[in-house]
């Protein structure tokens, strides 16, 4: 700067400097100075362009310096500047000659201690719980006995050792770990694409989706979990379609995920002992639940036999219930020799007296009274049967004459009287059918004409033929090599193989199979 200042005394003319070099020596002037600065404050305004670069002011009570951080070094920031939130922002300190301000290119950025990184977790909670994403009614139930569990977390931590080695000892499973960072500027975008990875996978593919999904990490400070808090990892816990459980830091330690999660547990063992049953205790219960079903049998098998027996005591036995029929038996079989005898004495006697009235006397009169029935009838049968003759005589007749016999050639003549009248009437009617169908056919004829193709070019219209073959589109046109145009009148052909034109061919087909017509 000092090069700038004229030594010139009052009265004399101090030299003249255009607007970039002055600014240009501002610049090196507070660059030189301030060549890299730590600066605590207040973030104010927050404004992200499509470059992915970000503006923003830090302030305090009596002044404001604008900040500037990069696009390459904002996504490698582990916390996302917010308005609002007190920081300590490391950088250089450079001008802006085209708006003559002077501001701060920040590398870094830290929340300023505590207060405010708690802060601005409770901003981040309010407004994700009003967006209903941690809403009771979107937690999912975990699997009772899940077959393939996903763990997400370091693959090199004892987390996973401490999460196979329970489940191991409760009740073995398939475990698919997806490594990620659990801390630092990498931690948030892997875990989130691990929860969206293993929703992405095809249920009975090749690799087995997870059942279950687990997000485990140790404990340590709010800046060691800070990355469970970002809203891309709370955002992609609570869209998982698979159900998931937190396990992040220790019991006292709270993170977002642990809201968004379908299941919280303290620890990451105790994320294991939720994931599944013991197995021995299975085990346990299936075997006093076997033994309750056998007892609960045999008790029901003694109960009912029981039953059966008290049953059986009440009931009679065998030899008295058919004592009394068999007595009734000996009863009724002992008067049947006597009931036998005396009906056939009571029938022998009755027979004894029809036979007493059965006499030569009366056995006359009862043929002398039928003798008499039988003459009078014969006496009225005799007329009966000479009337039926006579009418049968009359009808004979009758018929007879009608039968007489004719000449043969009599109805040889009328017969082939009736058969020329019959010839005649056939020749006309086959005249007026072959008169009728020759105007149909006359009539197709004039419509075959009228819908044909060559009715069509006499009104206009041509059919073109490229190389032989029909020609209904202007790139096929455009590939042929000649081209022939038929016309009303004859046919033209166009090209570098151009034949005379030959006479129009007797249509065979519709106009459709003929080709296009333009």
């Amino acid at each position: 700067m000092s090069d700038l200042i004229d030594d010139a005394g009052p009265g004399e003319n101090a030299p003249e400097f255009s607007v970039s070099e002055l600014s240009g020596a501002l610049k090196r002037v507070i660059e030189g100075e301030f060549a890299r600065v730590r600066v605590k404050g207040e973030i104010g305004r927050v404004s992200r362009p499509k470059s992915g670069h970000v503006y923003m002011d830090l302030k305090d009570d009596r002044a404001v310096i604008a900040g500037i951080i990069w696009k390459g070094v904002a996504g490698r920031l582990a916390v996302q500047p917010e308005e609002g939130m007190e920081v300590v922002a490391t950088g250089r300190m450079t001008t802006f000659p085209g708006q003559s301000r002077y501001q701060i290119i920040i590398e870094d950025i830290r929340p300023a201690g505590m207060g405010a990184l708690m802060a601005m977790l409770e901003k981040r909670k309010a407004q994700l719980s009003a967006e209903g994403l941690f809403a009771a009614e979107l937690k999912r139930p975990l699997p009772y006995l899940p077959e393939v569990i996903g763990v997400v977390t370091s693959p090199s931590g004892a987390v996973i050792r401490d999460i196979l080695h329970r489940l191991r000892d409760r009740f073995p499973r398939k475990v698919l770990v997806w490594p990620v960072a659990v801390q630092g500027e990498k931690c948030a975008p892997e875990v989130t694409r691990a929860i969206e990875g293993f929703n992405a996978m095809t249920p009975g593919g090749s690799l087995p989706r997870p059942d279950l999904i687990i997000v485990a990490r140790g404990g340590g400070s709010i800046e060691d979990l800070w990355g469970f808090n970002e809203e891309s990892v709370v955002r992609a816990a609570a869209a998982s379609e698979i159900p998931l459980i937190s396990a992040v830091g220790h019991e006292t330690d709270t993170t977002l995920i642990d809201y968004a999660s379908d299941k919280r547990a303290p620890t990451p063992t105790a994320a294991a002992e939720l994931a599944v049953p013991v197995r021995m205790e299975l085990l346990a219960w299936l075997e006093g639940a076997e033994a309750r079903l056998t007892q609960s049998l045999s008790n029901g098998v003694r109960l009912r036999g029981q039953r059966l027996r008290d049953l059986a005591r009440a009931l009679p036995r065998a030899e008295t219930l058919y004592e009394g029929p068999q007595q009734k038996l000996d009863l009724v079989a002992g008067r049947l020799d006597t009931g036998l005898v005396r009906g056939v004495q009571m029938r022998r006697v009755r027979l004894s007296e029809v036979a007493g009235a059965l006499r030569p006397s009366a056995l006359r009169r009862l043929v002398t009274s039928d003798a008499q029935r039988l003459a009078g009838r014969s006496e009225r049968l005799q007329p009966a049967l000479l009337r039926s003759v006579a009418e049968r005589a009359g009808r004979l007749e009758a018929l007879s004459a009608r039968l007489a016999l004719r000449s043969p050639e009599a109805g040889l003549a009328q017969r082939r009287s009736a058969f020329e009248g019959a010839g005649a009437r056939l020749s006309a009617a086959g005249a007026r059918q072959m008169r009728g169908l020759s105007e149909a056919l006359r009539g197709l004829d004039r419509l075959r004409e009228t819908l044909g193709y060559k009715a069509t070019l006499e009104r206009g219209y041509a059919v073109v033929r490229g190389d032989g073959d029909l020609v209904t589109r202007k790139g096929a046109a455009k590939k042929a090599t000649n081209l022939e145009i038929e016309f009303a009148d004859g046919r033209l052909t166009v090209g570098a193989g151009a034949t005379p034109a030959r006479a129009p061919a007797k249509p065979s087909r519709d106009a459709s199979d003929q080709g296009s017509l333009f």
